[in-house]
């Protein structure tokens, strides 16, 4: 996503638009101009690519599109690396250890950068020139480091991610998110529902499958402490809502005027007509590293019980939960299971609410050690479900336990 520096929008009222490129011929051949670019300096420093964009950049009016185009690239597509015979700091300690034996002078002698190449060579048992230590001296400076790989997208790719990203900064002050999920195949659902636990958004959920349902979601600005990263995080939902087949969603934002530089309110809205192209897989996001973990954990295991990662919808008057997880056993017996990380006080609060309002007999609530329930005013002595406590990792074991 781009940078609030490269954001570009205009305001009609209270309404909010981004700045959006047509995929017209003129655009296609700046974003191909772009590309070639990069293709042209696979194998060469980032500095060396950064002059060359400043050089293709020039003194035009669109200078922030170009440079858009190219963070996206840069930060989307490409790959560098420290290209060093050793790791740049214990070189730069050999070298400067031999210097200081030396007599003194303000340049690196290429006398000691030939004995330090002969040196590593020994030690390597390899052929390291004295040309390879001067430059990786510094290799882990960004200006330094090598373009190693570059995963070149068509043009057309590169404009919808560039309109994409345009759309997505508009998150980053919003106070508030309505969405609207209209009556939709279940399996959009269940794939929107899950980017939201992914994303660990703040979703308050009520409406059912039947009907659809109306999503609300507290923005960065509506917390007492303003979190880019939670900004970012509902801006990364938008890609995952495009695989919804029908959808509107209406966001308030907490935007700066030009003149003033004090805060108004702002107004955006999207729908599923907008055009906006996903760069996500259709499929399921990934789990989280504690899902991932515990999954990974369980295929080791010698039990006849079996996790599903798949699970369907469960009710709750107003709103619906997806559990992490299904524990099956042939002789008919299961089990849902829920992880309980790291989150707000609110969160929790929302959550064990849940738990509540669903009566659901056979759930199993895994919870972090780590989670002060006191604070956030939660207590588990009414909740109906089994426990299962954990510090860093879940163990399947643990969780087998209570299943008897």
């Amino acid at each position: 996503m781009l940078p609030t520096d490269l954001l570009s929008y205009r305001q009609n009222g209270e309404e909010i638009i981004p700045k959006r490129l047509k995929i017209d011929e003129e655009n296609l051949q700046l974003a191909n101009k772009l590309i070639n670019c990069f293709q042209q300096a696979v194998g060469k420093t980032q500095g060396t690519l950064e002059r060359q964009l400043l050089e293709l950049e020039g003194d035009t009016p669109d200078y922030r599109v170009k440079r858009g185009l190219a963070y996206i690239l840069k930060n989307s597509f490409c790959k560098f690396e420290v290209v060093s015979p050793v790791e740049p700091q214990k070189l730069r300690e050999k070298v400067f250890a031999l210097a200081a034996k030396s007599v003194p002078s303000r340049k690196l002698t290429a006398a000691t950068l030939d004995r330090v190449a002969r040196e590593l060579s020994q030690e390597l048992e390899r052929e390291i020139l004295s040309v390879q230590v001067r430059e990786g001296l510094y290799a882990d400076l960004a200006e330094n480091k090598v373009l190693t790989a570059f995963d070149a997208p068509t043009p057309a790719q590169l404009l919808h991610r560039y309109n994409l990203s345009q759309v997505q900064g508009v998150f980053y002050q919003a106070s508030q998110l309505v969405l609207n999920a209209h009556r939709n195949v279940p399996g959009e659902y269940k794939l929107l529902f899950r980017y939201l636990k992914f994303f660990q958004l703040m979703a308050y959920i009520e409406g059912d499958a039947d009907h659809g349902f109306t999503i609300t979601i507290d923005g960065p600005t509506s917390l007492f402490y303003p979190s880019t990263r939670y900004g970012l995080a509902i801006a990364k939902l938008i890609p995952a809502l495009l695989h919804v087949t029908k959808w509107s969603l209406h966001a308030t934002l907490q935007v700066r005027d030009f003149y003033t530089q004090t805060r108004k309110i702002g107004r955006f809205t999207l729908n599923s007509d907008c055009g906006l192209v996903s760069h996500y897989p259709p499929g399921k996001p990934y789990d989280s590293m504690l899902e991932a973990s515990f999954a990974d954990k369980w295929t080791s295991l010698n039990t006849p019980w079996v996790l599903e990662r798949e699970v369907d919808l469960i009710p709750i008057p107003g709103s619906v939960m997806i559990p992490d997880f299904r524990l099956v056993h042939p002789d008919g017996r299961s089990f849902l299971l829920e992880i309980i990380g790291y989150w707000r006080p609110e969160y929790l609060q929302k959550k064990f609410a849940q738990v509540r309002r669903a009566q659901c007999q056979n759930l199993i609530l895994a919870i972090s050690e780590r989670l002060n329930l006191d604070k956030a005013g939660v207590k588990i002595h009414d909740v109906p479900a089994k426990i299962v406590w954990f510090k860093d990792k879940l163990l399947p074991k643990s969780v087998l336990e209570v299943t008897d």
